[in-house]
């Protein structure tokens, strides 16, 4: 009778990356996450296959020295992502997906994710940026480009770019409804933009939390420029955009549930105010029961695990 159901093929695991060896760093607006250097990746991206895990996200938190107000770290082939997506593709090949975030945050020196010029984050100028940015990721190996970065065109013109060097192949997936949420905050811990971001915002380009006409509007721009699936950013505070989004479309359907989500359930299980193993499934089931077709989600690993042995 149960009408929605949760599975491992459901998940998507968020991994953030450090440099080093044998490096493991706590986060602490992430209770029970940590940043791995890359050979600790490669080891957590064995877990998930055999946890029938199907894609990995990956995210790094770069050197600040080598982070500028042109962001050109974003564009180096060497840079610790690609260097990433090699190790993992090396070790795993197609046996599970890799995910790459297209913007620019985690290498501005201001912590915005495009270019800034005169105060103000530049559309195009972005745009050309974020192009040069996938191509490197789909030279690394990586399956999926996630432009997540709110520019108007950029799914059209990364897809453009991914075509004219030969990675038709390469899907993107479009963080098509990501809103200026305050439930962001531990992310910019793990990847080391909230101190370059300050008391700055991001209002200019993501959403306003109080649309939800909006969203369906960026939605059908991003798959006319040719997205291969969306995703709706947060998760829990806009099963709302989720479920407006499917029934409109019919595409393939994401949604992340974002660090400041993941912290609340953490804290409060760590607590024992909520039963933490019951409150991560009943969480994740509300996705899919909205319409979600896959979650990105600090909980795939511990969901997984529970779910193998349910």
């Amino acid at each position: 009778m149960r009408q929605s159901t949760l599975s491992a093929d459901d998940l998507i695991w968020p991994l953030f990356i450090c440099d080093g060896h044998g490096q493991r760093e706590p986060i602490p607006s992430m209770p029970g996450v940590e940043r791995l250097s890359i050979d600790l990746v490669v080891e957590a991206v064995g877990e998930a296959v055999a946890l029938g895990i199907p894609a990995v996200a990956l995210f790094p938190s770069t050197d600040q020295r080598l982070k500028s107000p042109e962001c050109l770290e974003a564009i180096n082939p060497e840079n610790l992502v690609c260097r990433a997506v090699r190790a993992v593709k090396a070790a795993h090949g197609h046996r599970i997906g890799v995910i790459c975030d297209v913007a620019l945050d985690p290498y501005s020196s201001h912590g915005q994710d495009g270019l800034v010029r005169d105060g103000y984050v530049v559309n195009d100028e972005t745009v050309e940026m974020l192009c040069r940015q996938a191509v490197v990721q789909a030279e690394a190996g990586c399956d999926v480009i996630a432009p997540s970065d709110m520019m108007d065109g950029r799914v059209g013109a990364v897809r453009r770019a991914l075509d004219a060097e030969g990675f038709e192949h390469v899907q993107v997936l479009a963080y098509a409804a990501k809103y200026a949420s305050a439930f962001y905050g531990p992310f910019r811990d793990a990847v080391g933009s909230a101190a370059n971001l300050g008391g700055g915002d991001k209002r200019t380009y993501q959403m306003d939390p109080a649309n939800s006409d909006e969203a369906l509007r960026e939605v059908a721009l991003d798959l006319a420029e040719g997205a291969d699936a969306v995703m709706v950013k947060p998760g829990m505070p806009y099963l709302d955009i989720v479920r407006r989004v499917k029934d409109a479309f019919g595409a393939p359907t994401f949604v992340y549930q974002v660090s400041g989500e993941y912290a609340m359930l953490a804290a409060a299980a760590a607590n024992g105010w909520i039963d933490r193993d019951k409150a991560m499934v009943e969480s994740l089931v509300a996705f899919k029961r909205a319409g979600a077709d896959g979650v990105l989600t600090y909980f795939a690993r511990d969901a997984a695990r529970l779910l193998q042995h349910a």
